[in-house]
């Protein structure tokens, strides 16, 4: 693996992997929804949908079906704390896919007309989480352990909130949380060093630097509290959990692991094997590990 900084404070990472036919890339920008303000829930989520709605040279058909066409695959996701636009491709098209991930995260033009179409879209997936009880008790636990922070937010936004942004509010954002030294750029794929870094210099030296000043928002201290909510539910969904370890504390490694063993994705994990094989008490268990850059969270989740 190869790690180097650009001038533009812009990191890379490649890990080259020579007889593989597929490769993997990715652009992720070090921001989310807990870096929104009160008035601004929601707009990292809009801004990941946005990009793929035109760019200063594309229309919307030309960027989904840039990488389609030859059988690769486009995407992006937004987190509480990053928003990354990633690429599945066959090794030929490695440029098509540097080249167009660039042009969406960079030079993307935010049209109102297509924002006002993805504020639909998002509303309807706003609508199908609340459908989902498990989703909306996440959502939830999230909310009572970060009160009055943006980390207790949905990184979706509420319907009202989402309705109300303009290509200004987006531009704004933008404009405050872009620093191309917290922006990194990961590869792995069958593509030599040397030809990548061609590639590198092509699309990703040329960015001007951008540099902000934001700081982070950390999170208060954590109050215990209990919350009940009844529904006209078959089942009942319950999760516990307290805060934990932040990302870079050298014990979240084992926590990690102590995670998995408990209530990991296997059937053999503790929790399943007792509660939910030996006594039959719940339909399923698990337990997650989350970590933040400043906080993180350990909790045990089950239905019944």
């Amino acid at each position: 693996m190869k790690t180097y900084t650009l001038p533009n404070g812009i990191k890379i990472v490649h890990q080259y992997m020579p007889g593989v036919a597929v490769s993997h890339c990715g652009l992720i920008l070090k921001f989310g929804s807990r870096n929104e303000k009160e008035n601004e829930h929601g707009i990292a989520h809009l801004i990941e949908h946005c990009l793929f709605k035109g760019t200063e040279k594309r229309k919307a058909y030309h960027i989904l079906s840039r990488l389609d066409a030859v059988g690769g695959e486009l995407n992006a996701y937004t987190t509480k704390e990053e928003l990354c636009v990633y690429a599945s491709f066959i090794n030929q098209y490695y440029e098509r896919a540097i080249e167009l991930i660039c042009d969406i995260t960079f030079h993307s033009t935010f049209l109102d007309k297509e924002i006002d179409k993805e504020k639909e879209v998002i509303t309807d997936e706003i609508h199908s989480y609340a459908d989902n009880p498990s989703e909306t008790l996440f959502e939830d636990f999230e909310t009572i352990l970060y009160p009055n922070h943006a980390l207790g937010r949905t990184i979706l936004g509420t319907e009202k909130s989402v309705k109300k942004f303009s290509r200004k509010d987006i531009q704004r954002f933008l404009k405050r949380m872009l620093d191309t030294s917290q922006i990194v750029f990961s590869s792995v794929g069958n593509i030599p060093h040397n030809k990548f870094e061609k590639l590198i210099q092509k699309y990703l030296v040329v960015i001007p630097k951008i540099s902000s000043n934001e700081k982070l928002n950390t999170v208060s201290k954590f109050k215990q509290d209990n919350v009940e909510l009844k529904k006209d539910l078959v089942q009942a969904h319950c999760i516990m959990g307290l805060p934990s370890y932040p990302l870079k504390n050298e014990k979240r490694k084992v926590l990690v692991l102590l995670a998995n063993i408990l209530g990991g994705s296997g059937m053999n994990n503790r929790l399943n094997l007792n509660i939910r094989e030996k006594y039959g008490y719940t339909y399923s268990i698990e337990s997650n590990y989350q970590s933040f850059i400043d906080t993180g969270n350990f909790n045990i989740y089950f239905q019944f």
